[in-house]
């Protein structure tokens, strides 16, 4: 069944499209609440879950917080260990990752989820 597109699902998309940030839920409501001042963190939380649900967006959870970010192309992500910025990392820029055991081992790959993590360039430039 297709969900009705709301003003707030519509709004809150735009925003986390306009950013490569991969912003938490109470970033993306700070931002929301500028143009809709009346809106909730509930009805944010919500409408992400739709978003992810639709394919529009997905989610990254480090198993304490989760990010969102509105790219949902094939690629991996980098998170700095200092500062905790996400970065998205083309997956041309990466050896690819071989599966051909998995597969022969009767596994179905449907989807590659990988972070780096480490010191990102911004953070080992101000150490140097």
């Amino acid at each position: 069944m297709q969900r009705r597109n709301t003003y707030q699902r519509t709004v809150i998309y735009e925003i986390l499209r306009g950013t490569d940030s991969h912003p938490t839920a109470d970033w993306i409501y700070e931002k929301v609440k500028q143009v809709i001042p009346n809106i909730s963190l509930g009805t944010v939380y919500r409408n992400l879950r739709v978003l992810k649900e639709e394919g529009l967006i997905i989610e990254l959870n480090d198993g304490k917080q989760s990010r969102f970010d509105a790219r949902t192309d094939n690629h991996y992500h980098f998170k700095c260990t200092n500062c905790e910025r996400i970065y998205d990392i083309d997956k041309e820029n990466v050896v690819d990752v071989d599966v051909s055991a998995l597969k022969q081992s009767g596994f179905s790959v449907e989807k590659i989820d990988i972070t780096f993590s480490g010191i990102c360039n911004i953070c080992n430039v101000g150490e140097n």
